[in-house]
């Protein structure tokens, strides 16, 4: 669900990336935990989503629908009693999409320790209106180094997953095409 073509800078003013960052936290419960004793997985996930939704609709001033997620790595286990940080920022635009990068961190809520990064991801959002359909999206500014290389780091991501959509649909009418499918 991304789409073809940036933005172009006449169409709408952009916004620098600090401009949407946001951080969610939380602490995590027992009712956060999976049959092994730890987080759920999918808990964490719900949480990088519901970041990642409100950087994309802060920064495409409206709705934004989740189109897809990917890289979703899991780096150490979270367990009861941890405040989790959801950090996410506007990696790149398109023209109506946005890829959000997300980097989860843990602490325990009563030490005085770092917290440590146990988890990232990235999604891509397509703002919408609302009749649900795609609309433009400012394009995203970036302010300091760090983030010149995540908007690099994120066209890269895009063209393999244009790629990848690509060769996927063009297999499914090769199979088709051969009567392989049903």
């Amino acid at each position: 669900m991304t789409d073809l073509a940036p933005a172009t800078e006449s169409e709408i003013p952009g916004k620098p990336t600090s401009a949407s960052r946001t951080t969610l936290s939380h602490i995590m419960t027992h009712n956060d935990t999976n049959l092994l004793g730890t987080v759920h997985g999918g808990v964490i996930m719900k949480l990088v989503d519901d970041a990642a939704g409100a950087v994309a609709g802060r920064h495409s001033g409206g709705p934004a629908v989740t189109a897809s997620m990917d890289e979703m790595a899991f780096l150490e286990p979270v367990r009861v009693g941890d405040l989790v940080h959801v950090k996410a920022q506007v990696n790149w635009t398109g023209r109506t999409s946005m890829e959000v990068g997300v980097r989860v961190l843990a602490e325990r809520w009563n030490e005085s320790t770092p917290a440590q990064q146990v988890g990232s991801a990235y999604l891509v959002f397509a703002a919408v209106d609302a009749d649900g359909k795609p609309r433009s999206v400012p394009p995203v500014l970036p302010e300091t180094e760090r983030d010149r290389r995540r908007y690099q780091e994120a066209q890269i991501r895009r063209t393999h997953r244009l790629a990848r959509r690509r060769a996927i649909k063009e297999l499914r009418m090769n199979r088709a095409a051969e009567g392989l499918d049903d």
